[in-house]
Parts: C-alpha cells; sequence; structure tokens
C-alpha cells in the first residue's frame, strides 16, 4: 500500500506551511479541494501556487468538477471527481480520455456503490471516503471499506484509494480489504513530525 497524505488550506500561506511541513515526507501529495456547497468548507478554493518537487492528486469535492478541470487539471497528475456532482459519467470518462488523464472517481459515504458498477470497467482509480468529505478528523466510518472488494471484484485492474481517519489502528483493516493506497489526512499533515508519522502508517500496513 502507498500512503499519501494529504493536504487543506484556507489560503496560499497556509498551503506554503502544508508544503514545508511534507518536504522530505512524501513525492506525492494530495490535494484536497472543497467549494462549500459540495461540503460545507472550503479548502483551496483560491487561486493557489504549487510547489516544485512534488507531483499531485487533486481529490474534488466541488459541484461541477469539469469547470475545475478545464482550469486547474493541467496542473495536477490525477483528477478525483465526487461521482455525486458528475452530471453525465459516460461524458465525464469521455472527456478524461481526450486529455490523456486516468479517470478517477470518488464515493462519499452516502452513495451506494452499485450506482458505479455500470461504468467500473472504464475506471483506473476510485476513491473511497471512509469520513464525511470535507474536514480534518471527521468520524470513521468502517463499513465503507466494504465497497473496496465490491469495485476490485467488478474491475480487478482498478486501483482503489482510502481517505478518511487512516492511522496506525485503521490502515490495517484498509490494506486487508484491497486498498492500493492510503490517503493520510491530519494524522500525518498535522503531526507534530510528520516523518515520524509516516513512518508508523508504513510500519503499521506491513511497509518499510
Amino acid at each position: 500500500m502507498k500512503i499519501v497524505p494529504s493536504v487543506m488550506a484556507k489560503n496560499q500561506l497556509e498551503l506554503n506551511v502544508r508544503f514545508d511541513r511534507l518536504r522530505g515526507v512524501s513525492k506525492v501529495v494530495h490535494l484536497d479541494v472543497v467549494d462549500g456547497k459540495f461540503a460545507p468548507s472550503k479548502s483551496l478554493w483560491f487561486p493557489f501556487r504549487l510547489r516544485v518537487g512534488f507531483r499531485y492528486s487533486a481529490h474534488l469535492m466541488v459541484q461541477e468538477p469539469e469547470k475545475w478541470i478545464a482550469r486547474f487539471g493541467d496542473r495536477v497528475d490525477l483528477c478525483i471527481a465526487q461521482f455525486e456532482a458528475i452530471k453525465d459519467v459516460s461524458s465525464y470518462i469521455e472527456l478524461m480520455k481526450k486529455k490523456g488523464k486516468k479517470v478517477a472517481v470518488a464515493l462519499q459515504p452516502s452513495t451506494a456503490v452499485s450506482l458505479v458498477k455500470p461504468y467500473v470497467h472504464l475506471l483506473d482509480y476510485a476513491l473511497v471516503l471512509t469520513v464525511k468529505p470535507g474536514f480534518y478528523g471527521s468520524p470513521y466510518l468502517p463499513q465503507e471499506l466494504r465497497k473496496i472488494r465490491l469495485l476490485k471484484k467488478w474491475n480487478p485492474r482498478l486501483k482503489v484509494f482510502v481517505d478518511g481517519h487512516m492511522n496506525p489502528q485503521t490502515i490495517g483493516k484498509a490494506l486487508i480489504a484491497g486498498a492500493d493506497y492510503c490517503i493520510a489526512g491530519s494524522y500525518v499533515t498535522l503531526a507534530d513530525d510528520p516523518k515520524k508519522a509516516m513512518m508508523e502508517l508504513r510500519k503499521a500496513s506491513g511497509g518499510d
């Protein structure tokens, strides 16, 4: 399992602090983008500047994710749009393929995984949220891990992220459920020692 730290920020100053803390911790950073409409908070909802030296994925907890992708999509390696916010899933998949991008969607806890089944064979990545979206430290919903097994059953080539309340006590169950990537928010990004926190997660997931 690969572990990727995530960042939330209300302004560029806060974002710069997050980047500084993750320097030397991970080569990949996961951007949590929230518009204040899809979820009741805002993060990276400003003309942000990214740091050279990281690669980026972006989790788009926004209404009309296609507009964000048109504006900022070329600045990140992977765009992960909330399935619930996509107006036409087939058109979204076609759009991403035309852009030469991997196709990825995220599922919030209230979304039945069966709704994705008709499209899962066309996806490269899926993100399963084990918390309600939009905040650091939201309550953990372990029952959502069952979605991972079903997604993998329907598309064995699919790579799955798990995002929400990942720590040394919870990451093992995500690994057993079949997650390929763990998104670590507050446990790493807000830790007193992010490098130590990352090492603890790697050890708990069976890594070096």
